[in-house]
């Protein structure tokens, strides 16, 4: 008669699973706790790749994923769970496939949307935990807040160049990330990886870190990153860990908290709705209307000599980031400038030093080139 303790688990999972199940901190019961649970997987990007791999290979028994963007050849360096055939695809489609393959007994299920204050707590609330890999502070913060309010585990994971981070958040018995950080950094302080630069490696090593913290919680196993955020530093090979301790002045999970409902996360991080800072900023649409005025302003690109020769807008200047303040003496003080990039980042520390040099009307490219290819250009390389 075959033991009733295995009742839940088929013959082929029994044998896919067996390395866990000799496992005295999985076993069994570790194993059905895996196949009932459910987590959300926020992004298949860098983080996500990783973490929705080996949450699927482990037995997960359903993995929401949210995701709305297309494969990009530029992901394939780090972006594992895609294939140079998936190129210009949805990110969700490919996703879907490869995990498929890897383990059929998991339920994928496929959340084609970009979170917002408006969806964020019906969707998380689905789920028992949440891996977050997303890559900007907007979504961050709105995730953060989204798992606090529903009482949900949140396992943070975080790349940048070589350098990584991971934590488990879940007040009150653990801090939150607003613990961590209570605002967000001024737009534009921070690139992201487009304009900073990662590692392929590294997001596989950390969204690797956030899949067996999620495995750890589910099956009770060990000890949880709870209170504590493990940095990674690639270089040197080197991990640090730092306690945390959940701030009672805490807007959203502190003692006497004023954040009871979502709130717009663009304003919060210093941004609105579309990006683009009117003081600041100057819209892809715009720029190409002002490019065939009477008056067209001068467009100084300032990213690096590889990338201008991949993509660049005529009748641009180019000038490298690095060495704009040698070289700004080759501007006209008096002219309209519009600052460009990749992605918006560079573009707005150039326009810093350009308005601080004496230069009035400056502005940047929201969005960057990347953004004009996307809207103006199609056929324009993309990276």
């Amino acid at each position: 008669m075959p033991d009733p303790t295995l009742r839940d688990l088929s013959d082929a999972e029994l044998q896919r699973y067996s390395r866990h199940l000799v496992l005295p901190e999985i076993g069994f019961d570790g194993q059905r706790a895996l196949a009932r649970a459910r987590v959300l997987l926020i992004g298949a990007g860098g983080l996500g790749s990783p973490a929705a791999l080996y949450l699927a290979a482990a037995g997960v028994g359903t993995l929401g994923l949210v995701e709305f963007d297309r494969v990009d050849l530029s992901n394939l360096q780090r972006q594992i769970l895609h294939g140079t055939g998936a190129v210009g695809h949805s990110k969700l489609e490919s996703a879907a496939s490869r995990l498929a393959d890897l383990n059929p007994h998991v339920r994928l299920e496929p959340i084609d949307t970009r979170l917002s204050s408006a969806n964020a707590r019906q969707v998380i609330r689905r789920f028992d935990i949440v891996v977050d890999g997303s890559d900007n502070f907007p979504t961050r913060y709105l995730v953060n807040d989204a798992c606090v309010l529903e009482g949900k585990p949140l396992v943070y994971g975080s790349i940048f160049r070589w350098e990584g981070q991971v934590s488990v958040f879940h007040p009150p018995e653990a801090p939150c990330y607003r613990c961590l950080f209570a605002d967000p950094p001024p737009p534009g302080l921070v690139p992201n990886c487009a304009e900073g630069g990662v590692v392929g490696v590294l997001p596989g090593i950390i969204g690797s870190l956030q899949a067996l913290e999620a495995i750890k919680w589910i099956v009770g196993a060990g000890t949880p990153l709870t209170g504590r955020l493990l940095r990674f530093d690639a270089l040197k090979l080197e991990f640090r860990e730092l306690a945390l301790s959940r701030d009672p002045e805490c807007p959203v999970c502190g003692d006497h908290p004023t954040v009871t409902e979502l709130v717009d996360y663009e304003a919060f991080c210093g941004l609105t709705p579309d990006g683009a800072d009117a003081a600041r900023d100057i819209t892809v649409a715009d720029l190409r209307t002002a490019m065939v005025g009477s008056a067209p302003p001068l467009v100084v690109d300032v990213r690096e000599p590889w990338e201008w020769a991949l993509a660049h807008l005529d009748g641009a200047r180019h000038i490298p980031l690095r060495e704009l303040p040698a070289r700004i003496a080759e501007l006209d003080t008096r002219r309209d400038i519009v600052t460009v990039c990749h992605h918006g980042v560079r573009s707005l520390r150039a326009l810093d030093l350009l308005r601080g040099a004496g230069f009035a009307h400056v502005r940047s490219l929201a969005g960057g080139i990347d953004a004009w290819a996307e809207e103006v250009e199609p056929g324009m390389t993309r990276y």
